[in-house]
């Protein structure tokens, strides 16, 4: 472990959010342990942080912490059934929509907490009112770690060989080309794991489409048979610079490949940073936003809440699961967090952008951002696997049968929403 990570407890014991002088911590030693549930791995970064943060919480205050990490698709594939069993689960993290989606009726209304915290007056207001839209007009998320999706290169390959950072589609498909006759894999992108396939699905939607495309769709004004077609065709288009058979490796398999130097370029969300970096702590990773246009004045820049926390009614200590959640936002444990993991900082400061994140400052500074897409996407449809059955289909329709299959789907699992919609939108009409 790091001397960074030795430090760790020792630092964040001593912070508090609210002040730079540290009030003591209010809750007492409880017989009740919290339980939390995390969507990391024990042995990921992520986690290994947030351990050593729960670690130094319960030394000052003598509150158990029973963290138990599910991984991703743990977490997804065992939290509904235990929250619906009564296990007891206060305190989990995951993904802004899945959670105020799937499990927002489990979820407590955190707005005393924010206003008691004073959280306005530094939260970053786009994250807060994303999570306030996703919880349907009330605060049961508190957003921590949005990511960014993009395109990670190796700065040194870039630099031995004379290639330069794309900027539009053109020049992108041009570089690989150039890298590929060069005897070096421009790609990897891991399939195997279905949800790797958001990545770059997420960052071309958001350059080739409307932020409000999934929007649009439930007021009938378009399709995704209509809108989406690009970005199917640009996404398949990644296949010929790619690993062969990208369906037999995984996440882990391609970070490890592009820290060793079997790629040049990874197209992944900014949460890969610490396992490339655990198996290259001196890799030289630069970043840039997906050139997904024949223009770079067009590209957008994906970025979107990955990590968030929420407690749950049931808690029967909730003061504790309330001082756990503002020790984790306090200023100091989030920079700790992200000089760790790389990202964005949830709230304003003046936290230091992470250096593989450099190259896209101007985006992030001049707010050409946009959220995942697949935010939207009603978990039920499976796009991920989606994608990837689109991806392995040859024929000469693949496309065409894809998109009428998410219209369809999309119509199926969003019934009730593009009901709801379609009544407003006619009742505003009618009001004119």
């Amino acid at each position: 472990m790091g001397m960074k990570k030795k430090m760790l407890s020792a630092t964040l014991c001593a912070v508090m959010v609210g002040s730079l002088a540290a009030p003591a911590f209010t809750v007492q030693a409880a017989d009740d342990t919290l339980v939390y549930w995390s969507m990391w791995e024990a042995t990921e970064p992520q986690g290994q942080v947030i351990q050593e943060a729960v670690d130094a919480y319960t030394e000052q205050t003598g509150v158990k912490v029973d963290l138990q990490f599910k991984g991703r698709t743990g977490n997804r594939e065992a939290l509904q059934p235990a929250l619906d069993g009564g296990t007891q689960i206060d305190i989990f993290d995951e993904d802004i929509d899945r959670v105020n989606g799937m499990y927002g009726k489990y979820l407590l209304d955190l707005e005393d907490l924010a206003k008691d915290n004073d959280y306005e007056a530094t939260a970053n207001a786009g994250l807060m009112a994303a999570c306030r839209d996703a919880g349907g007009g009330t605060l049961k998320t508190i957003p921590y770690q949005p990511n960014v999706f993009a395109f990670f290169y190796n700065k040194d390959l870039f630099e031995e060989n004379g290639w330069k950072v794309p900027t539009t589609w053109q020049e992108f498909t041009t570089l690989c080309d150039e890298i590929k006759q060069s005897g070096t894999l421009p790609l990897y992108l891991g399939f195997k794991d279905t949800w790797t396939c958001l990545a770059p699905w997420n960052a071309l939607a958001v350059g080739l489409t409307d932020s409000d495309t999934c929007n649009q769709v439930n007021m009938g004004n378009t399709t995704f048979s209509d809108t989406y077609g690009p970005v199917a065709e640009k996404m398949r288009a990644l296949l010929d610079y790619a690993e062969k058979n990208p369906y037999a490796y995984g996440y882990n398999d391609a970070c490890t490949a592009f820290a060793r130097g079997e790629s040049a370029m990874y197209p992944i969300g900014s949460y890969a940073i610490p396992q490339i970096k655990s198996v290259n702590p001196d890799m030289n990773i630069g970043s840039f936003t997906f050139p997904a246009n024949d223009e770079e004045s067009d590209n957008v820049l994906n970025s979107g809440i990955d990590l968030q926390f929420s407690v749950m009614k049931a808690c029967k200590n909730k003061e504790a699961a309330y001082e756990v959640l503002k020790y984790l936002y306090d200023d100091e444990t989030i920079q700790i967090y992200l000089d760790d993991q790389g990202g964005i900082a949830c709230k304003d400061g003046d936290f230091a952008i992470p250096e593989t994140l450099k190259d896209m400052r101007p985006y992030i500074e001049n707010n050409r951002m946009a959220d995942y897409q697949d935010h939207h996407y009603p978990s039920e449809m499976s796009v991920d696997a989606m994608i990837q059955t689109f991806l392995l289909d040859t024929s000469d329709n693949a496309q065409e049968k894809f998109l009428k299959k998410f219209d369809s789907d999309w119509k199926r699992y969003n019934r009730d929403l593009i009901r709801k919609v379609q009544d407003y939108q006619k009742e505003q009409e009618d009001a004119q």
